[in-house]
C-alpha cells in the first residue's frame, strides 16, 4: 500500500507541478549557472547508497586553495527563496518513483554519519528514506539531532498509512508557515558528531 501510494502520488505531483518544477529550474540555471541539480550519494534502504537530487541552493565558491567555501558564503540569494518554500526538494520526487525513496521516512543524511550512529539510531535505515517525516514536521533543522534520531525511530516503529497522511498534510502546513528551516546559528544545521554520552 505505502509504494503504490507513494507512485500515485508523486507521479501526479510531477505532472501537477510541473510548471513550478520548470521555472525553478530555469532559475537556478540563471541564477547559479550549470548543473541545475545538485546530485549526491546518501543511505538508503538497509544502508544502501543511492544518488539523490535536489535543485542546487549553492554556488561552487572555492578559497585560494581550491576547497569550498562554508555553506553560508556559497548559500545564493535564489537559494534562500529554494529552502524556503522547499522547492529545492521537488526532484526527489524522481528518486521515489525510482524507488530509492518515499513521500515519508527518515531523511537521507550523509554517508559519513554511518559509522556514528548508535544500534538504536541504525533503525532509521529499516525503511526507505522519506522527502519528509516525522522529524520534519516536529521541529525540522530547529530541533537536536539526539530528538530528530529519536522521532525517526519512532516513526519506524509506529509506520502505518494513516501516519503517512498525518505527517504529508502536517508538512503542507510547516512549508506555509516556513518553521524550522534553519538551525540558529547555521544556514541550515550543524554536522552530526555522533552522539554525546552513550553508555
Amino acid at each position: 500500500m505505502k509504494r503504490i501510494m507513494d507512485l500515485v502520488i508523486s507521479l501526479t505531483l510531477l505532472i501537477l507541478l510541473s510548471p513550478v518544477i520548470l521555472f525553478t529550474a530555469i532559475l537556478v540555471r540563471l541564477k547559479m549557472g550549470a548543473p541545475v541539480l545538485f546530485k549526491q550519494q546518501r543511505p538508503g534502504k538497509g544502508s544502501n547508497p543511492f544518488h539523490l537530487y535536489k535543485f542546487r541552493t549553492m554556488a561552487n565558491l572555492k578559497d585560494k586553495q581550491g576547497n569550498l567555501l562554508s555553506d553560508q558564503a556559497r548559500l545564493t540569494t535564489a537559494g534562500q527563496f529554494l529552502r524556503k518554500y522547499s522547492l529545492d526538494e521537488l526532484p526527489q520526487l524522481i528518486n521515489v518513483v525510482k524507488g530509492d525513496m518515499s513521500l515519508v521516512g527518515p531523511r537521507p543524511l550523509l554517508m559519513e554519519y554511518l559509522p556514528l550512529y548508535t544500534e538504536e539510531q541504525m533503525l532509521r535505515h529499516n525503511v526507505r528514506p522519506g522527502i519528509t517525516g516525522w522529524a520534519q514536521v516536529n521541529g525540522r533543522n530547529a530541533i537536536t539531532w539526539e530528538e530528530k534520531f529519536n522521532m525517526d525511530t519512532w516513526y519506524v516503529k509506529n509506520q502505518s498509512i494513516f501516519l503517512d497522511f498525518k505527517i504529508l498534510i502536517l508538512t503542507v502546513l510547516k512549508v506555509v508557515k516556513k518553521e524550522g528551516i534553519t538551525q540558529q546559528g547555521h544556514v541550515t544545521i550543524e554536522k552530526f558528531k555522533g552522539t554525546k554520552d552513550v553508555i
